[in-house]
Formats: C-alpha cells, sequence, structure tokens
C-alpha cells in the first residue's frame, strides 16, 4: 500500500469521504459583524468593552479591598484585644501562628475567586458578543 492510496475497507471498497466542517456559517454573519463593530471602535463596541472593562474592575476593586481588610484586618484584631496576644496554642503565640499562617490561604482563596469571576465576566463578554 503506497501512501497515495486510501486504506480499502472491508470488502474491496473504499471508505466514503467525510466532509469536514470547521464552523457554522449559519452563526458568522452577526458574529462578524459585531467584532468588526469591536475591531473599528464603533459606538456598539465601545460600549460592549466598556462593560467588560466595568465588571473587571469592580471584581479586582472588591478583591483588593478584602484583601486589604484581611490582612491589615488581623493586626488591628490583636491591637483592640491584647489578651488574644498572650495565647499559646502548640507552644507558639497566637499572633506568630495567625499572622504567620492565616493570610496564605486567604489570599489562595482570593486569588481563585478572582479568576472565577474574571474567566465568568470573559464569558459573558462573549455570550453579548454571539447574541
Amino acid at each position: 500500500m503506497t501512501p497515495e492510496q486510501p486504506a480499502a475497507a472491508p470488502g474491496g471498497r473504499r471508505p466514503r469521504r467525510q466532509r469536514v466542517v470547521l464552523s457554522d456559517r449559519r452563526r458568522s454573519t452577526p458574529v462578524a459583524r459585531t467584532i468588526m463593530e469591536l475591531e473599528e471602535q464603533t459606538s456598539v463596541g465601545e460600549v460592549l468593552v466598556s462593560y467588560l472593562v466595568r465588571a473587571q474592575l469592580r471584581s479586582a476593586l472588591l478583591m483588593t479591598g478584602l484583601l486589604v481588610a484581611g490582612l491589615f484586618g488581623l493586626p488591628l484584631l490583636f491591637y483592640v484585644l491584647p489578651s488574644l496576644g498572650d495565647m499559646v496554642i502548640a507552644g507558639i503565640r497566637l499572633p506568630w501562628l495567625v499572622l504567620g499562617v492565616l493570610p496564605y490561604p486567604f489570599m489562595v482563596l482570593l486569588g481563585f475567586w478572582y479568576s472565577r469571576a474574571a474567566a465568568r465576566h470573559e464569558r459573558d463578554f462573549l455570550h453579548m458578543i454571539e447574541r
């Protein structure tokens, strides 16, 4: 068998050719028009992009506020309640334990939340474009 000849199907027949379709052409016209409006920076494209930017900015500011409140709230808690600073857990004073361990899972959770929110905003943006 040479590379130019296709493998024969059972029974000695050649396999049927299949048409490969990369995209649905019926949907491409409205989407292409919206993408063109985005590229040409028309008023419609500008509104769509500003919606995405506002949504991303709102999520970023909320995440930053939670991060600042969480990280600056811990030392403030120990300042307001000095009796917590005298507690010892497993031979380690509570302020060292809380300030050395607690911020890291908190930041990981905030990062996970932010990446999910950003992906959701981009998905909503794409759904708006496709409509």
